[in-house]
């Protein structure tokens, strides 16, 4: 029996040590933020990993792939939130490009999953 799983994916480690960062540094956030901007980061954040988790038991490619796609979003809707965390001066310039780095690492390895996923079903379809 095969000990892989979600966890095996480096998408998902990159992911996963993404939203740890996130939490990290939005706890220095203002507390009014707490139900706004803290609210939808973290959430957008935990999004990313948690669809790849869920994709990754999906049995068509299709569904596969949606799940994939939304974790795309969800990077793409972080990737605003640390522009505007940085220009509200919530996080410095250090953590900006932390967070920056961990997402754009993290969005190169979600992309080349997705792409092994596509390419793994071509490489089916023509045996």
């Amino acid at each position: 029996m095969s000990n892989f799983s979600f966890t095996n994916i480096i998408a998902w480690q990159k992911a996963h040590a993404f939203v740890l960062t996130v939490y990290k540094c939005c706890a220095d956030f203002p507390d009014f933020e707490k139900f706004g901007l803290v609210s939808q980061f973290t959430r957008a954040a935990v999004s990313i990993p948690a669809n790849i988790a869920e994709g990754y038991k999906r049995l068509s490619q299709n569904e596969k792939l949606r799940f994939l796609n939304y974790s795309q979003g969800s990077l793409e809707e972080c990737r605003y939130y640390i522009i505007l965390a940085k220009d509200l001066a919530y996080i410095d310039e250090d953590n900006y490009k932390i967070l920056n780095d961990l997402l754009e690492e993290t969005s190169k390895l979600l992309n080349g999953y997705t792409k092994g996923v596509v390419n793994f079903s071509a490489g089916k379809q023509m045996s």
